[in-house]
């Protein structure tokens, strides 16, 4: 049996290459609503729905933003919401021509038998949730599997699991309408240096594809969300050439030239560091058969939830900055970016926290 060949088939590769489209990228703004409180909690702001609606309208609705966003992930909350005039969301970005796109796991559990790692769960009512979000708008989807680097992490056992576990999901979006992304991210967290990181990204995208194909995915409708190939948080950090080199080569050794675009994740690097590293994968020579974006949410979004700080009167600010980054990282996408949207100290904050839950 060949990849998946239904009624959506054309739709999917149309939607998986616009989303790739250079100069554009994704904006992730899922954060399901215990996440998105800490963010407000850390500017002293209440996290009710209407904040929560507040920050999305502020990020949506920032003039000039949406040219360099081809897509935006959203909770199940915010794919309902509307603009505080009562426009939907979907509506200000389908205008915008931004597709919208829904987080659809529901999070990790530990595998037993393991030292602490993780599969995803989400998969029991996953079709006819999708077929829900298609009917509300959505056209892509998002399901993260996290994998930790350890003395004998990842296990082949949790390899195995995940990679299967995101094809059975993206076969089930693609059977409803939607462009799975599939995101086997592997933490930043330990002391390991960048060709350990190198290795075991190898090990788990081949495992994913392999995966993928069993699953009769059709590639060309579907995005790959890996983490870049960085030293860990506890190692000394390389420069931005040396993490294109690693990434792209590890990439070029597991993903499909039939996949469309690749959209990494900031994984808890700074602002600026997420887009000088991608900037940097851009310019490396060489052949890259898939479009290298971005699928960022803090680090799109840091500097300006700290201008905000909940306040009507910092909205503009906060605008402006949010604007500056999705510039710095559409630009970063042609391998143009020229470090100049560093704005002070608040894009070169880390944002690394161990252990990262959504």
């Amino acid at each position: 049996m060949s990849a998946y060949c239904g009624k959506y088939h054309d739709e999917l590769i149309a939607n998986a290459a616009y989303i790739g489209t250079p100069g554009k990228g994704i904006l992730a703004a899922d954060e399901s609503t215990g996440t998105i409180g800490k963010r407000l909690a850390s500017i002293n702001v209440e996290n009710v729905e209407s904040n929560r609606r507040a920050l999305r309208e502020l990020l949506f609705c920032t003039l000039g933003a949406l040219q360099y966003i081809s897509g935006v992930i959203l909770f199940e909350e915010t794919l309902y919401q509307k603009t505080a005039s009562g426009k939907p969301f979907v509506d200000v970005l389908k205008e915008g021509g931004v597709l919208p796109g829904i987080k659809v796991d529901k999070g990790t559990i530990e595998l037993a038998g393991t030292n602490g790692e993780t599969t995803t769960q989400g998969h029991d009512d996953l079709g006819k949730r999708c077929a829900k979000y298609y009917e509300a708008g959505a056209r892509f989807a998002k399901w993260r599997s996290v994998l930790k680097i350890g003395p004998t992490e990842p296990s082949q056992l949790a390899i195995n699991l995940n990679a299967d576990g995101l094809a059975r999901y993206a076969i089930i979006c693609q059977e409803n309408g939607l462009v799975p992304i599939v995101e086997p991210e592997i933490l930043v967290d330990g002391p390991h240096d960048i060709k350990r990181c190198a290795d075991v990204t190898e090990r788990v995208v081949a495992a994913c594809y392999k995966a993928l194909n069993d699953h009769h995915v059709l590639l060309e409708g579907t995005l790959l969300k890996p983490n870049m190939v960085t030293p860990g948080s506890d190692a000394a950090k390389v420069a931005p050439e040396v993490v294109a080199e690693y990434t792209v080569r590890a990439l070029l050794r597991t993903v499909p030239a039939a996949v469309p675009a690749i959209v990494f994740l900031s994984g808890g690097q700074s602002e600026e560091e997420a887009t000088l590293n991608l900037n940097a994968m851009n310019k490396l020579k060489g052949k890259k058969p898939w479009s290298l974006s971005f699928s960022f949410g803090r680090a799109l979004q840091q500097s300006t939830l700290k201008t905000w700080q909940g306040k009507e009167e910092n909205v503009q600010k906060a605008q402006a900055a949010f604007l500056a980054r999705c510039k710095a990282n559409s630009e970063a996408t042609l391998g143009a970016y020229k470090g100049d949207a560093a704005q002070g100290g608040l894009a070169s904050e880390s944002l690394h926290e161990k252990d990262y839950k959504y």
